[in-house]
Protein backbone atom coordinates (compact mmCIF):
# COMPACT_ATOMS: atom_id res chain seq x y z
CA UNK A 1 0.00 0.00 0.00
CA UNK A 2 1.33 3.44 -0.94
CA UNK A 3 0.97 5.32 2.38
CA UNK A 4 -1.32 8.15 3.56
CA UNK A 5 0.73 10.92 1.89
CA UNK A 6 0.85 9.19 -1.51
CA UNK A 7 0.30 11.62 -4.35
CA UNK A 8 1.99 14.55 -2.60
CA UNK A 9 5.33 15.90 -3.83
CA UNK A 10 7.72 17.67 -1.46
CA UNK A 11 10.80 19.55 -2.67
CA UNK A 12 13.49 19.02 -0.04
CA UNK A 13 16.06 21.82 0.13
CA UNK A 14 17.32 20.72 3.54
CA UNK A 15 20.68 19.49 4.74
CA UNK A 16 22.39 17.71 7.65
CA UNK A 17 19.73 16.11 9.94
CA UNK A 18 16.88 18.39 11.05
CA UNK A 19 15.26 18.86 7.65
CA UNK A 20 16.21 15.51 6.10
CA UNK A 21 14.77 13.70 9.14
CA UNK A 22 11.48 15.58 8.77
CA UNK A 23 11.19 14.83 5.06
CA UNK A 24 12.26 11.21 5.56
CA UNK A 25 9.30 10.81 7.90
CA UNK A 26 7.07 12.18 5.14
CA UNK A 27 8.65 9.83 2.61
CA UNK A 28 7.95 6.87 4.91
CA UNK A 29 4.31 7.98 4.90
CA UNK A 30 4.19 7.81 1.12
CA UNK A 31 5.08 11.32 -0.04
CA UNK A 32 7.32 11.75 -3.03
CA UNK A 33 10.36 13.64 -1.74
CA UNK A 34 12.78 15.22 -4.21
CA UNK A 35 16.02 16.15 -2.48
CA UNK A 36 17.77 19.06 -4.18
CA UNK A 37 21.49 19.15 -3.45
CA UNK A 38 24.31 21.48 -4.54
CA UNK A 39 27.14 20.07 -6.68
CA UNK A 40 29.12 19.33 -3.51
CA UNK A 41 26.17 17.40 -2.04
CA UNK A 42 24.59 17.59 1.39
CA UNK A 43 27.46 17.69 3.92
CA UNK A 44 25.88 14.85 5.90
CA UNK A 45 26.97 12.52 3.08
CA UNK A 46 30.57 12.95 4.26
CA UNK A 47 29.94 12.30 7.97
CA UNK A 48 31.12 8.87 9.06
CA UNK A 49 32.68 6.03 7.11
CA UNK A 50 31.32 5.10 3.69
CA UNK A 51 31.01 1.41 2.91
CA UNK A 52 31.62 1.48 -0.86
CA UNK A 53 30.87 4.85 -2.43
CA UNK A 54 32.29 8.15 -1.24
CA UNK A 55 29.52 10.44 -0.07
CA UNK A 56 27.29 7.63 1.19
CA UNK A 57 27.90 7.96 4.91
CA UNK A 58 25.73 6.20 7.53
CA UNK A 59 23.64 9.18 8.62
CA UNK A 60 22.85 10.05 4.99
CA UNK A 61 21.69 6.47 4.46
CA UNK A 62 19.42 6.78 7.49
CA UNK A 63 17.73 10.16 6.95
CA UNK A 64 17.52 10.31 3.16
CA UNK A 65 15.94 7.00 2.25
CA UNK A 66 12.84 7.03 0.10
CA UNK A 67 13.98 10.18 -1.74
CA UNK A 68 15.09 11.12 -5.23
CA UNK A 69 18.28 13.15 -5.64
CA UNK A 70 18.50 16.13 -7.97
CA UNK A 71 21.92 17.79 -8.02
CA UNK A 72 21.46 21.39 -9.07
CA UNK A 73 23.37 24.65 -8.61
CA UNK A 74 20.66 27.08 -7.54
CA UNK A 75 23.09 30.01 -7.66
CA UNK A 76 23.04 29.83 -11.45
CA UNK A 77 20.06 31.22 -13.38
CA UNK A 78 19.51 27.96 -15.27
CA UNK A 79 19.51 25.98 -12.04
CA UNK A 80 17.05 28.31 -10.36
CA UNK A 81 14.78 28.30 -13.43
CA UNK A 82 14.70 24.50 -13.49
CA UNK A 83 13.93 24.40 -9.78
CA UNK A 84 11.00 26.81 -10.16
CA UNK A 85 9.55 24.59 -12.88
CA UNK A 86 9.54 21.72 -10.40
CA UNK A 87 8.10 23.99 -7.70
CA UNK A 88 5.22 24.90 -9.99
CA UNK A 89 4.08 21.26 -9.87
CA UNK A 90 4.95 20.46 -6.25
CA UNK A 91 2.76 20.47 -3.16
CA UNK A 92 5.34 21.67 -0.65
CA UNK A 93 8.84 23.05 -0.34
CA UNK A 94 10.90 22.57 2.81
CA UNK A 95 14.23 24.27 3.54
CA UNK A 96 16.41 24.85 6.60
CA UNK A 97 18.58 27.72 5.36
CA UNK A 98 18.94 30.98 7.22
CA UNK A 99 16.55 33.66 5.93
CA UNK A 100 19.26 35.69 4.19
CA UNK A 101 20.61 32.58 2.46
CA UNK A 102 17.30 31.49 0.93
CA UNK A 103 16.46 35.11 0.06
CA UNK A 104 19.86 35.49 -1.59
CA UNK A 105 19.00 32.62 -3.93
CA UNK A 106 15.80 34.42 -4.92
CA UNK A 107 13.78 31.55 -3.47
CA UNK A 108 11.99 33.42 -0.70
CA UNK A 109 8.30 32.64 -0.20
CA UNK A 110 6.94 35.41 -2.40
CA UNK A 111 9.24 34.48 -5.29
CA UNK A 112 8.32 30.79 -5.15
CA UNK A 113 4.65 31.61 -4.57
CA UNK A 114 4.65 33.43 -7.91
CA UNK A 115 5.39 30.08 -9.55
CA UNK A 116 2.87 28.16 -7.43
CA UNK A 117 0.31 30.09 -5.33
CA UNK A 118 -0.96 26.94 -3.59
CA UNK A 119 2.47 25.74 -2.44
CA UNK A 120 3.08 25.02 1.25
CA UNK A 121 6.44 26.65 2.02
CA UNK A 122 8.12 25.47 5.24
CA UNK A 123 11.27 27.06 6.62
CA UNK A 124 13.09 25.58 9.62
CA UNK A 125 15.34 28.21 11.16
CA UNK A 126 17.58 28.50 14.18
CA UNK A 127 15.58 31.42 15.51
CA UNK A 128 12.25 33.01 14.64
CA UNK A 129 12.50 35.72 12.00
CA UNK A 130 10.84 38.37 14.18
CA UNK A 131 13.50 38.26 16.90
CA UNK A 132 16.97 39.79 17.29
CA UNK A 133 18.67 36.39 16.86
CA UNK A 134 17.10 35.76 13.44
CA UNK A 135 20.34 35.98 11.44
CA UNK A 136 22.42 33.84 13.79
CA UNK A 137 23.67 30.42 12.64
CA UNK A 138 22.42 27.54 14.74
CA UNK A 139 23.40 23.91 15.11
CA UNK A 140 22.18 21.39 17.66
CA UNK A 141 24.85 22.15 20.28
CA UNK A 142 24.17 25.88 20.06
CA UNK A 143 20.46 25.41 20.61
CA UNK A 144 21.03 22.89 23.41
CA UNK A 145 22.99 25.64 25.13
CA UNK A 146 20.66 28.57 24.63
CA UNK A 147 17.41 26.66 25.21
CA UNK A 148 18.34 25.39 28.67
CA UNK A 149 19.15 21.78 27.82
CA UNK A 150 22.87 22.01 28.62
CA UNK A 151 22.17 24.03 31.77
CA UNK A 152 19.62 21.51 32.97
CA UNK A 153 22.20 18.72 32.74
CA UNK A 154 24.41 20.65 35.15
CA UNK A 155 22.19 19.31 37.93
CA UNK A 156 23.45 15.80 37.09
CA UNK A 157 27.07 16.33 36.07
CA UNK A 158 28.06 19.44 38.03
CA UNK A 159 28.66 21.42 34.86
CA UNK A 160 26.66 22.25 31.73
CA UNK A 161 26.71 19.33 29.29
CA UNK A 162 25.20 18.47 25.94
CA UNK A 163 22.79 15.55 25.75
CA UNK A 164 24.55 12.71 23.86
CA UNK A 165 22.14 12.90 20.95
CA UNK A 166 21.18 15.58 18.42
CA UNK A 167 18.16 16.36 20.54
CA UNK A 168 17.29 19.76 19.07
CA UNK A 169 17.66 18.70 15.43
CA UNK A 170 15.43 15.66 15.85
CA UNK A 171 12.83 17.35 18.06
CA UNK A 172 12.55 20.28 15.66
CA UNK A 173 12.45 17.84 12.75
CA UNK A 174 9.45 16.13 14.31
CA UNK A 175 7.75 19.49 14.86
CA UNK A 176 8.53 20.51 11.29
CA UNK A 177 7.06 17.29 9.88
CA UNK A 178 3.91 17.95 11.92
CA UNK A 179 3.77 21.53 10.65
CA UNK A 180 4.23 20.43 7.04
CA UNK A 181 1.52 17.80 7.16
CA UNK A 182 -0.83 20.13 9.06
CA UNK A 183 -0.38 22.88 6.46
CA UNK A 184 -1.07 20.39 3.67
CA UNK A 185 -4.25 19.33 5.46
CA UNK A 186 -5.24 22.97 5.74
CA UNK A 187 -4.62 23.47 2.05
CA UNK A 188 -6.75 20.43 1.21
CA UNK A 189 -9.63 22.10 3.04
CA UNK A 190 -9.14 25.72 1.98
CA UNK A 191 -7.24 25.47 -1.31
CA UNK A 192 -4.69 27.97 0.02
CA UNK A 193 -0.96 27.53 0.31
CA UNK A 194 1.00 29.33 2.99
CA UNK A 195 4.37 30.04 4.53
CA UNK A 196 5.23 28.11 7.70
CA UNK A 197 8.08 28.89 10.10
CA UNK A 198 9.58 26.32 12.51
CA UNK A 199 12.39 27.83 14.64
CA UNK A 200 14.67 25.59 16.70
CA UNK A 201 15.06 27.91 19.69
CA UNK A 202 11.34 28.45 20.20
CA UNK A 203 10.60 24.78 19.55
CA UNK A 204 13.05 23.63 22.20
CA UNK A 205 11.93 26.27 24.72
CA UNK A 206 8.37 25.04 24.26
CA UNK A 207 9.48 21.41 24.46
CA UNK A 208 11.55 21.89 27.62
CA UNK A 209 8.93 23.95 29.42
CA UNK A 210 6.16 21.35 29.15
CA UNK A 211 7.11 20.13 32.63
CA UNK A 212 9.91 22.48 33.63
CA UNK A 213 7.82 25.67 33.63
CA UNK A 214 6.57 24.06 36.83
CA UNK A 215 5.33 26.60 39.41
CA UNK A 216 5.93 29.54 37.07
CA UNK A 217 2.81 28.36 35.24
CA UNK A 218 0.72 29.57 38.18
CA UNK A 219 2.95 31.96 40.19
CA UNK A 220 5.16 34.62 38.60
CA UNK A 221 7.97 34.14 41.12
CA UNK A 222 7.47 30.37 41.52
CA UNK A 223 10.24 27.83 41.16
CA UNK A 224 11.18 26.61 37.69
CA UNK A 225 12.19 23.02 36.93
CA UNK A 226 10.13 19.90 37.58
CA UNK A 227 11.52 18.59 40.86
CA UNK A 228 11.05 14.90 40.03
CA UNK A 229 13.20 15.26 36.90
CA UNK A 230 15.90 17.13 38.81
CA UNK A 231 16.29 14.73 41.72
CA UNK A 232 19.90 13.47 41.96
CA UNK A 233 18.53 10.00 42.74
CA UNK A 234 16.41 9.79 39.59
CA UNK A 235 18.52 7.21 37.82
CA UNK A 236 18.54 3.46 37.15
CA UNK A 237 18.53 1.70 40.50
CA UNK A 238 21.46 -0.46 41.54
CA UNK A 239 20.43 -3.97 42.56
CA UNK A 240 22.47 -6.75 44.16
CA UNK A 241 23.96 -7.62 40.77
CA UNK A 242 23.14 -4.91 38.24
CA UNK A 243 20.69 -2.13 37.44
CA UNK A 244 16.95 -1.81 36.90
CA UNK A 245 14.80 1.05 35.64
CA UNK A 246 11.57 1.11 37.62
CA UNK A 247 8.74 3.59 38.09
CA UNK A 248 6.34 2.64 40.86
CA UNK A 249 3.64 5.26 40.41
CA UNK A 250 0.24 4.34 41.80
CA UNK A 251 -0.30 3.65 45.50
CA UNK A 252 -0.71 -0.08 44.80
CA UNK A 253 2.72 -0.13 43.15
CA UNK A 254 4.42 1.30 46.23
CA UNK A 255 2.51 -1.04 48.50
CA UNK A 256 3.83 -4.03 46.52
CA UNK A 257 7.42 -2.75 46.66
CA UNK A 258 7.32 -2.03 50.39
CA UNK A 259 5.78 -5.41 51.19
CA UNK A 260 8.30 -7.22 48.99
CA UNK A 261 11.17 -6.05 51.20
CA UNK A 262 9.29 -6.49 54.47
CA UNK A 263 8.63 -2.78 54.95
CA UNK A 264 4.86 -2.72 54.57
CA UNK A 265 4.58 -0.18 57.40
CA UNK A 266 6.03 2.48 55.11
CA UNK A 267 2.69 2.67 53.33
CA UNK A 268 1.29 4.16 56.54
CA UNK A 269 4.06 6.78 56.69
CA UNK A 270 2.45 10.12 55.69
CA UNK A 271 5.53 10.92 53.60
CA UNK A 272 4.88 7.98 51.27
CA UNK A 273 1.19 7.13 51.65
CA UNK A 274 -0.21 9.12 48.69
CA UNK A 275 0.97 10.27 45.29
CA UNK A 276 0.67 13.90 46.37
CA UNK A 277 2.81 13.29 49.45
CA UNK A 278 5.41 11.41 47.42
CA UNK A 279 5.58 14.17 44.81
CA UNK A 280 6.21 16.73 47.57
CA UNK A 281 9.13 14.68 48.91
CA UNK A 282 10.46 13.15 45.72
CA UNK A 283 14.12 13.28 46.76
CA UNK A 284 13.32 11.24 49.88
CA UNK A 285 11.29 8.79 47.80
CA UNK A 286 14.07 8.20 45.28
CA UNK A 287 16.68 7.88 48.03
CA UNK A 288 14.55 5.32 49.85
CA UNK A 289 13.93 3.37 46.64
CA UNK A 290 17.67 3.36 45.94
CA UNK A 291 18.28 1.70 49.32
CA UNK A 292 15.49 -0.87 48.94
CA UNK A 293 16.51 -1.95 45.42
CA UNK A 294 19.91 -3.14 46.65
CA UNK A 295 18.23 -5.90 48.67
CA UNK A 296 17.38 -8.12 45.66
CA UNK A 297 18.88 -9.18 42.35
CA UNK A 298 17.90 -7.70 39.03
CA UNK A 299 16.04 -10.87 38.02
CA UNK A 300 14.13 -10.95 41.31
CA UNK A 301 13.03 -7.34 40.97
CA UNK A 302 12.00 -7.73 37.33
CA UNK A 303 9.91 -10.79 38.21
CA UNK A 304 8.20 -8.89 41.01
CA UNK A 305 7.56 -5.84 38.85
CA UNK A 306 6.10 -7.96 36.07
CA UNK A 307 3.84 -9.81 38.49
CA UNK A 308 2.57 -6.58 40.06
CA UNK A 309 2.35 -4.75 36.69
CA UNK A 310 4.80 -2.09 37.82
CA UNK A 311 6.54 -0.30 34.90
CA UNK A 312 10.12 -1.58 34.80
CA UNK A 313 12.86 -2.62 32.38
CA UNK A 314 16.50 -3.69 32.44
CA UNK A 315 19.16 -1.20 31.39
CA UNK A 316 20.07 -1.81 27.76
CA UNK A 317 22.68 -0.20 25.56
CA UNK A 318 22.32 0.90 21.94
CA UNK A 319 24.18 -2.17 20.73
CA UNK A 320 21.61 -4.37 22.49
CA UNK A 321 18.59 -3.04 20.61
CA UNK A 322 18.79 -5.03 17.33
CA UNK A 323 18.75 -8.29 19.31
CA UNK A 324 15.99 -7.21 21.70
CA UNK A 325 13.18 -9.79 21.39
CA UNK A 326 10.48 -7.15 21.05
CA UNK A 327 12.43 -5.30 18.35
CA UNK A 328 12.92 -8.55 16.48
CA UNK A 329 9.23 -9.41 16.73
CA UNK A 330 8.05 -6.05 15.38
CA UNK A 331 10.80 -5.91 12.74
CA UNK A 332 12.00 -2.39 13.48
CA UNK A 333 15.53 -3.12 12.25
CA UNK A 334 15.71 -4.19 8.62
CA UNK A 335 18.50 -5.57 6.47
CA UNK A 336 18.29 -3.80 3.10
CA UNK A 337 20.08 -4.34 -0.20
CA UNK A 338 21.40 -0.97 -1.41
CA UNK A 339 22.17 -0.78 -5.16
CA UNK A 340 25.65 0.68 -4.62
CA UNK A 341 26.46 -0.04 -0.98
CA UNK A 342 25.33 -3.65 -0.65
CA UNK A 343 23.78 -4.86 2.60
CA UNK A 344 22.94 -2.05 5.01
CA UNK A 345 20.77 -1.82 8.13
CA UNK A 346 17.81 0.55 8.33
CA UNK A 347 14.95 1.16 10.74
CA UNK A 348 11.41 1.15 9.44
CA UNK A 349 9.05 3.90 10.54
CA UNK A 350 7.80 3.23 14.09
CA UNK A 351 4.36 4.44 12.95
CA UNK A 352 1.93 1.93 11.45
CA UNK A 353 -1.06 2.87 9.29
CA UNK A 354 -3.42 -0.09 9.13
CA UNK A 355 -5.71 1.19 6.36
CA UNK A 356 -3.33 3.06 4.08
CA UNK A 357 -0.01 1.40 4.78
CA UNK A 358 3.26 3.29 4.80
CA UNK A 359 6.65 1.64 4.66
CA UNK A 360 10.31 2.27 4.06
CA UNK A 361 10.97 3.70 0.64
CA UNK A 362 13.91 3.01 -1.64
CA UNK A 363 17.43 3.23 -0.16
CA UNK A 364 19.06 6.68 0.05
CA UNK A 365 20.16 7.93 -3.38
CA UNK A 366 23.62 8.63 -4.66
CA UNK A 367 24.30 12.29 -5.43
CA UNK A 368 22.37 13.30 -8.54
CA UNK A 369 21.00 9.80 -9.09
CA UNK A 370 17.72 11.13 -10.51
CA UNK A 371 18.93 14.43 -11.99
CA UNK A 372 18.33 13.66 -15.63
CA UNK A 373 14.88 12.15 -15.12
CA UNK A 374 13.74 14.99 -12.87
CA UNK A 375 14.92 17.73 -15.23
CA UNK A 376 13.10 15.98 -18.06
CA UNK A 377 10.00 15.84 -15.86
CA UNK A 378 10.35 19.61 -15.31
CA UNK A 379 10.07 20.06 -19.07
CA UNK A 380 13.70 20.48 -20.14
CA UNK A 381 14.75 19.03 -23.46
CA UNK A 382 17.58 16.45 -23.58
CA UNK A 383 19.91 19.01 -25.17
CA UNK A 384 19.20 21.51 -22.38
CA UNK A 385 19.91 18.87 -19.76
CA UNK A 386 23.17 17.90 -21.48
CA UNK A 387 24.21 21.56 -21.54
CA UNK A 388 23.45 22.05 -17.84
CA UNK A 389 25.44 18.94 -16.91
CA UNK A 390 28.35 19.98 -19.11
CA UNK A 391 28.39 23.45 -17.53
CA UNK A 392 28.26 22.04 -14.01
CA UNK A 393 24.86 23.57 -13.25
CA UNK A 394 23.51 20.06 -12.81
CA UNK A 395 25.20 16.80 -11.95
CA UNK A 396 24.09 13.24 -12.49
CA UNK A 397 25.18 10.34 -10.35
Amino acid sequence: MPGPLAGLTILDLTSVVLGPYATQLCADMGARVIKIEPPTGDMVRQIGKSKVTKGMGPIHLTVNRGKESLCLDLKRPEGKAAFLKLAAKADALFHNMRPEAIDGLGLDYESVRAANPTLVYVGAYGFGTDGPYAARPAYDDIVQGISGVAGLLESLSGEPRYAPTILCDKTTGLMAALALVTALLGRARSGQGQKVEVPMFETMASFMMVEHLWERAIVADGSIGYTRMLSPDRRPYRTKDGYVCATPYADKHWKAVFEAVGRGELMSDPRFATINARSQRINEVYALMSQLMRERTTAEWLALFEREEIPAAPVQYLADLPADPHMKAVGLFREVKHPSEGEIRQLRSPIRFFATGGEMGSPAPTLGQHTRALLAEAGLAPAEIDAMIAAGTAKEG
